[in-house]
């Protein structure tokens, strides 16, 4: 028997007779594979975000003229950004206002990604 603990009606009852909760992520498969998922949801989104920061720069550097997209090495790196944030950024872009040549889009994009890793976080916890 351990030290006496207050039991809820406010007695002293045996440590060992205390109801234990259940750990939030015990042991078994089930609660393992949903946290390797959800790691593996938060790693996917981190790979995300470099995407979508590295096409918001890319697409400036074109803009520009730093960069030329008759490159075969810049056309690619540039097409494949495009093909992976575009179905991201189109819904975005359609909500959003008219602001003058000026996308924040992506921005837009990086705030969801950061909430959705917040929420996943937050009930890994």
């Amino acid at each position: 028997m351990g030290p006496p603990r207050l039991s809820s009606a406010g007695g002293l009852r045996p440590a060992a007779a205390v109801a234990r909760v259940p750990a939030r992520h015990s042991s078994s498969g089930g609660g393992l594979a949903m946290t390797s998922i959800l790691l593996l949801v938060i790693w996917i989104l981190n790979i995300y975000k470099w995407v979508l920061i590295a096409a918001a720069v890319l697409s400036w550097l074109i803009a520009f003229d730093v960069l030329n997209k008759r490159s075969r090495a810049v056309y690619l790196i540039a097409d494949f950004l495009n093909r992976v944030t575009e179905p991201v950024l189109r819904p975005i872009r359609r909500i959003l206002p008219n602001l003058g040549g000026v996308d924040v889009s992506p921005i837009i994009a990086l705030l969801l990604v950061w909430f959705i890793q917040d929420l996943i976080v937050r009930n890994l916890l």
